[in-house]
């Protein structure tokens, strides 16, 4: 059993260690590609380097992708309480936006009307 699982990796090793560098490579080659094909000539920015295009892709990966899960959990995994809980949440939330700008617009027509 030892000898079956040590010949898997001793054949996938050396694959991992070619392709997630040239994965990393082509990635950061699409980053650079696009960066340069796009916002120089539409804003004026400078070009970028192959690095600072890796740079720019864990930036953004820290920033909107976060590692890993981050504790958030998909609506099929949660318990119907826990759904109807994250629904009455999102009302609530979502009526306190609604009304805020039609309560400010109900006083701005009494100010006028008075004024």
């Amino acid at each position: 059993m030892k000898t079956k699982r040590f010949l898997k990796w001793y054949y996938i090793a050396p694959i991992v260690l070619v392709a997630v560098p040239l994965f990393l490579a082509l990635m950061g080659e699409v980053v650079m590609r696009l960066w340069n094909g796009l916002l120089p000539p539409l804003f004026g920015w400078p070009q970028i380097t192959r690095w600072q295009a890796l740079g720019l892709l864990v930036l953004c990966r820290i920033l909107f992708g976060g590692f890993g899960s981050g504790g958030s959990r998909h609506p099929k995994d949660m318990t119907p309480e826990e759904r109807e809980r994250f629904r009455r949440r999102m009302r609530e939330r979502f009526r306190e936006s609604v009304e805020s700008p039609k309560a400010d617009n109900d006083e701005a027509q009494r100010v006028r009307r008075d004024g």
